[in-house]
């Protein structure tokens, strides 16, 4: 728990904090209003109806949640790697063993505190979503009487924590990366490099990217919309109870690894 508490400190006076989450909110905001702002241009083209589905509630909670695991997922990945790859260019995990630390428990509190901070700032993100497709709605003259939708919202609290576990997951491959090269920037650039590769993936091989970290993440939330890779239309995914299985075990596995790695590791000093 001290580890844990130390960690959230830590992490919360680190600007990619804050700066990843402006980014996600910026784009968020770009996309909805700026639908919002054309809607009278929109409905005059082939799809209209599809595409201001997007400011149409209940339908925009679905919407504002694969954004979020779409795009958000990509930050987390590089979240995770910026955590991950400081402990080793700062020397903070050498200070740590020095004090006669574990290393296995100062990698797991670390990576806690991150997923605890990828979960408030999921939430802080989800409500700002919500209060764009609002405004974005009320600029397209659209109703929002749908969102208080009693069956969208009771399903809300659990699409959350599938999300928060399949964002969390992400950023563990970040984490886990970053861990192996000992560096921020590389595990910035790798984790870019296999999410955008997955998502090429798809288009060779549908059977087998259904099972690989990015899709099972959107899968588990049941995303549909394809702004995550292996999310676009006709690609096979798997159902969401066996897609968040799949999540946990990626996260898992990334986690051992980061952890022998780091057991294994030349410290040194």
């Amino acid at each position: 728990m001290r580890l844990f508490i130390a960690g959230i400190r830590k992490l919360v006076r680190r600007p990619a904090t804050y700066v990843l989450l402006v980014f996600l909110l910026a784009l968020m905001a770009l996309i909805f209003l700026a639908l919002g702002a054309t809607a009278d241009q929109t409905r005059a083209r082939p799809g209209a109806a599809a595409a201001l589905r997007v400011l149409t509630f209940p339908d925009a909670y679905g919407f504002v949640l694969s954004f979020i695991l779409g795009l958000g997922g990509l930050l987390a990945v590089m979240y995770g790697a910026a955590t991950a790859g400081s402990e080793w260019t700062w020397g903070t995990l050498k200070a740590a063993v020095a004090r006669g630390e574990s290393r296995t428990g100062y990698i797991l509190s670390t990576f806690a505190s991150l997923a605890l901070l990828i979960g408030v700032g999921l939430l802080f993100a989800f409500a700002a979503g919500v209060i764009l497709a609002v405004i974005g709605a009320g600029l397209a003259g659209i109703s929002t009487s749908g969102i208080s939708d009693s069956a969208a919202l009771g399903h809300l609290p659990e699409q959350l924590l599938r999300s928060w576990i399949g964002v969390a997951e992400e950023g563990a491959l970040g984490f886990a990366i970053a861990t192996i090269a000992k560096s921020q920037l590389a595990g910035v650039v790798s984790g870019i490099a296999l999410y955008f590769g997955e998502s090429f993936a798809t288009i060779f091989f549908p059977d087998i990217v259904k099972y690989l970290p990015f899709s099972v993440a959107s899968a588990a939330v049941g995303a549909t919309t394809g702004t995550t890779p292996g999310g676009g239309a006709g690609a096979p995914t798997l159902d969401p109870n066996t897609a968040l299985v799949a999540v946990i075990a990626w996260m898992i596995g990334a986690l051992l690894v980061a952890s022998v790695f780091t057991e294994r590791a030349e410290i040194g000093g």
